[in-house]
């Protein structure tokens, strides 16, 4: 019974340190678009999106509250936005986005991800050339006309419209985000998007095996236990 007990006991510390992980980045995610914004949703298109992300990965209510009402408030925390760029196990690819209220610490944590793998930071510029920012959007459906009908009659600049498996996709600069969100959900009522994301896309994904998947895994479970890392791009292919 001991031993089932320990495993039972680690496994829901475990789940709770990835709980409490999910609600910290949230918090500073929301907290900065109030902060760059206006801390309301309704009028804020950025801090709206984010909500809408915050609820479906089930972050809890007063979470996405207590981070909206504090950026309303005098002072608080003075986070900022930094990148990291660098060369991963096997020639492979990373961006490191971080939002951090001390960047020689967060410097220092995510140097040691990467030199405990055998892993190089890169200059600023090095990495993002081989990567597409870009919006996309991805939902259930086949009518790939239609769509592009929307985004046409709605001036939407989309770089691309793909259908796949009745599944159709939208790629888009950044900045046309939420025009094109719009344009869906006026085009098609009742819409449900699968993928709402701006993202950092790889120009060529990078096979890995043996070792450099077992040290590439080990670097993305490092930068994912910082508190201060909010997401990693690469371009591996992971297997499954």
């Amino acid at each position: 019974m001991g031993r089932i007990f320990e495993k039972r006991k680690a496994s829901i510390f475990k789940t709770a340190a990835q709980t409490s992980k999910l609600f910290s980045k949230y918090g500073r995610q929301l907290y900065m678009a109030a902060r760059n914004g206006v801390p309301d949703p309704e009028a804020n298109p950025a801090l709206r999106n984010l909500v809408e992300k915050a609820k479906r990965d089930n972050v809890a209510s007063h979470v996405i509250e207590k981070a909206i009402q504090k950026a309303a408030g005098a002072g608080g925390e003075d986070f900022q936005a930094v990148r990291y760029e660098g060369f991963g196990p096997g020639g492979s690819l990373l961006i490191v986005d971080c939002l951090t209220d001390n960047n020689t610490r967060t410097i220092a944590d995510v140097r040691n991800c990467f030199n405990k793998t055998g892993s190089k930071l890169a200059t600023n510029g090095s990495v993002v050339m081989s990567f597409d920012h870009l919006a996309v959007l991805s939902f259930q459906g086949d009518d790939e006309e239609k769509v592009i009908e929307a985004m046409f009659a709605a001036d939407v600049a989309v770089e691309d419209v793909t259908c796949k498996d009745a599944c159709i996709t939208i790629f888009a600069p950044p900045g046309e985000f939420y025009k094109a969100k719009m344009a869906l959900f006026e085009a098609f009522p009742g819409l449900e998007l699968e993928v709402q994301e701006i993202t950092f896309l790889p120009q060529a994904s990078k096979p890995l095996g043996g070792d450099d998947l077992a040290s590439f895994e080990k670097l993305l479970d490092m930068l994912n236990d910082c508190d201060d890392v909010q997401e990693v791009y690469h371009n591996v292919a992971l297997p499954g």
